[in-house]
């Protein structure tokens, strides 16, 4: 069985994932937190899942470099220096990262790119996304996820189309754009809702996580997908087939 190590193994979300760990099929090489070894449980995991922080990615990466062991990167609130990192180390290793683990979010962001495809730049594309009081950024990385889905469907980059600051007299909407609504409170999982509003109707696509079991049932899902791949950069569109 595959042996699976946990990177953030303390937070919500480690935890999650060492609880599934066997119900799929895996064992657990162990985890670690701030000031753990990465190194050592590179070696000794045939996968690594990292759900921690961004100042911590640069030398979770380097330890899974050094051992050559695949990793799936669900970290959240990323700079485009990480991912020059994530591209460097997917040249040597297996490489999966995603805003969103989910299998169903998965598919909803390839429901939502065929929208984008299909509908004209007259239909607005709103993303609204609601998620508990700790989280500590915004828009969540599924919402930016979905962002980049839609304007993928459009033909375009997200930066080119992304407003995430509605505040005061902003004047009306710029046609062609992409905004994003964040709520935090209580102890919500994850909600996100994409809508695409044109004059007299409007069709709303969303998904809604009761609990973290179904991230880290995604994240282990796909962390054994990922075991035996050659180096490169994957997605979660790969692991679904989608």
């Amino acid at each position: 069985m595959t042996a699976i190590g946990i990177i953030g193994s303390a937070g919500r979300m480690g935890q999650a994932l060492a609880a599934a760990v066997p119900d799929l099929g895996a064992t657990l090489a162990g985890g670690i937190d701030a000031g753990g070894d990465p190194v050592a449980l590179a070696r000794d995991a045939g996968v690594l899942v990292d759900f921690s922080t961004p100042a911590a990615l640069e030398r979770t990466l380097a330890a899974a470099r050094m051992a050559r062991t695949p990793i799936l990167i669900g970290t959240t609130g990323l700079a485009p220096t990480h991912h020059a990192l994530i591209d460097a180390a997917a040249s040597e290793i297996a490489v999966l990262q995603t805003g969103n683990v989910s299998l169903g979010v998965t598919l909803l962001a390839k429901l939502v790119r065929d929208a984008a495809a299909r509908l004209g730049p007259d239909w607005d594309i709103e993303i609204a996304e609601m998620h508990h009081r700790h989280k500590v950024d915004a828009p969540s990385g599924t919402a930016l996820l979905l962002g980049e889905a839609a304007a993928a469907g459009r033909g375009i980059t997200l930066a080119e189309a992304r407003v995430s600051d509605r505040a005061g007299l902003t004047g009306a909407r710029s046609e062609g754009t992409i905004g994003f609504a964040s709520l935090r409170g209580g102890s919500v999982a994850g909600d996100h809702l994409v809508i695409f509003a044109n004059e007299g109707e409007r069709i709303e696509i969303g998904h809604r996580a009761e609990n973290r079991a179904i991230f880290a049932r995604g994240a282990i899902t796909a962390a054994l997908w990922l075991a035996d791949k050659p180096a490169g950069r994957y997605s979660m569109d790969q692991v679904l087939g989608v």
